[in-house]
């Protein structure tokens, strides 16, 4: 049940920020900012460094918000699932699918999101167990790309990373997807420390995709 209640979160949220940052402090900095304009999905990276400190840190922070789940991303291989997953991530994102890391994620019933770029590798992916694919890089294809995916693979929940933005992030959504991962388009504001600037970026994100999404029903 616990798997199933964070990937609920996660759809329902519709917006994941993958945080990279130059610093642990940076990292709760812009983790905070995204939260407070209502990004409740938050995925630190593990090219940041201390990510497993960034991570047990926010879970502490969060521990009593029910709807802020927090994952790590940039996770390469089953060991460093283990460190993000002892360190609270209650999901894992990998740039590329990897077999040890599916089983792992899957013995501890932690969502695992791999990224893939051809039918082949989702495929790969949903017998290994995967239940949301994150189609990476994004703005290699863009939101048409979902409905070819989706023409023989309707069962698949796609997260896109890499080419999402606020002017196409409704499409995204429209075309299927059933969250999208937002990084540099998000986060630019904290090169010169303007996290309010984030928070209201996160804010029109999480309209755009909620309006996106109510469309559809």
């Amino acid at each position: 049940m616990k798997k199933l209640k964070i990937l609920t979160q996660i759809s329902h949220s519709g917006v994941v920020a993958v945080v990279r940052a130059d610093s642990k402090e940076v990292a709760l900095h812009i983790s905070e900012a995204c939260v407070e304009g209502g990004i409740t999905g938050i995925e630190v990276t593990f090219t940041v460094e201390g990510a497993d400190d960034v991570i047990k840190e926010l879970s502490s922070i969060y521990r009593n918000h029910a709807e802020v789940v927090i994952g790590a991303g940039t996770v390469l291989d089953a060991t460093t699932a283990r460190i993000a997953i002892l360190a609270g991530a209650q999901f894992v994102v990998s740039p590329s699918f990897d077999e040890e890391t599916a089983k792992l994620c899957n013995l501890y019933q932690i969502p695992y999101m791999p990224g893939c770029m051809t039918i082949t590798e989702m495929k790969r992916a949903l017998e290994a167990g995967v239940d949301i694919v994150k189609l990476f890089p994004g703005n290699a294809f863009g939101p048409d790309f979902i409905k070819v995916v989706k023409a023989p693979l309707p069962q698949v929940n796609i997260m896109p990373t890499g080419g999402v933005t606020l002017e196409n992030v409704d499409q995204w959504i429209k075309n299927g997807c059933v969250a999208v991962g937002v990084g540099g388009n998000l986060l630019a504001p904290a090169k010169t420390g303007d996290y309010g600037k984030i928070t209201e970026l996160a804010r029109q994100y999480v309209q755009k995709v909620q309006e996106a999404k109510g469309a559809l029903i």
